[in-house]
């Protein structure tokens, strides 16, 4: 896992360094938008209401719009003025028994990790969270925004879950509820022995989601069967540095051509001149055999005598 944010948890004196990491994941298989007819991925444009044109997301500031249409624009300027919680700091607020969070306010969960060296704090503060039953209420900026949080322990690891705050948890009122007969209690007796028939112990393992199993299990099956649904990825063109390579091969084998021509151009008039050498140099050799000759007869002319 890969850190997404480093700062410290404060309580009291104590001071807490850690590195945060998302704890869950998204297991959903992503699909992408394409076009009925070829297959064409579909790409999304910003464009102006206002000009036509297209713009870039450097170019975009944020715009708040009242029920009585009146727009406020806001740039970054405007929003660094906002008074926000230490960048890099996470200051316990309270500590409350954990029953009394509304599971409803729980948003999304982060793991703690000790940065330090000596990871003694660390392990203080989840004991005494453990021990104590207790929820440490913080407040924090992640991604430009303050969150409320609650820090809780997870088989001795610090646990951050973000919390809604309180306004963003809509009120309801059915008015079909209202009015209902209050069930009669042989029918609570029932239902409660129904409940205890189907009682068990938590164990999230036994659990599966089977529309992404099956999901993945038809796409792989298409793969491997060659549908007609599946269009296989275009043949990668040459890399640039190997078409640079062909090139010098080519240039190179050129060279060697031009040097071979010009190489034989040359060697014919040593051809003719090596012919013309030996030719004055025969008869020079048949008048060392003679010679060689009448040499060797005036010997055995002596030896005669």
């Amino acid at each position: 896992m890969r850190s997404i944010w480093k700062g410290s948890i404060a309580f009291g004196l104590v001071n807490v360094p850690v590195k945060v990491y998302t704890a869950t994941e998204d297991h959903d298989i992503r699909f992408h938008q394409v076009h009925a007819k070829d297959g064409g991925r579909i790409k999304y444009d910003r464009v102006c209401t206002v000009c036509g044109q297209s713009v870039q997301y450097a170019d975009i500031d944020k715009a708040y719009e009242s029920p009585e249409g009146d727009r406020v624009i806001l740039t970054d300027e405007d929003f660094a003025k906002l008074p926000v919680a230490e960048k890099h700091e996470i200051p316990v607020l309270q500590f409350v028994p954990s029953e009394q969070i509304d599971p409803i306010l729980f948003d999304k969960s982060y793991y703690l990790e000790p940065d330090s060296n000596t990871p003694k704090a660390y392990v203080l503060l989840a004991k005494t969270l453990d021990q104590t039953d207790r929820v440490a209420l913080v407040n924090f900026t992640l991604r430009q925004k303050t969150r409320l949080g609650a820090l809780r322990v997870r088989d001795g690891v610090l646990v951050l879950q973000t919390l809604l705050w309180p306004d963003e948890v809509r009120a309801v009122d059915f008015e079909s509820l209202d009015g209902v007969a209050e069930p009669r209690k042989q029918e609570l007796s029932m239902a409660e022995t129904l409940v205890d028939s189907m009682s068990d112990e938590f164990d999230p393992g036994l659990f599966t989601d089977d529309y992404q199993i099956e999901l993945k299990k038809m796409i792989d099956e298409a793969i491997e069967s060659g549908s007609s649904k599946v269009t296989r990825p275009a043949e990668p063109a040459p890399a640039e540095m190997d078409a640079e390579v062909v090139d010098l091969v080519a240039a190179l084998q050129r060279s060697l051509e031009a040097t071979g021509r010009r190489g034989s151009g040359k060697a014919e008039p040593k051809a003719k001149t090596t012919s013309k050498t030996t030719a004055k140099k025969q008869p020079a050799k048949k008048t060392a055999k003679k010679a060689t000759k009448k040499a060797a007869g005036k010997q055995s002319a002596r030896k005669g005598a």
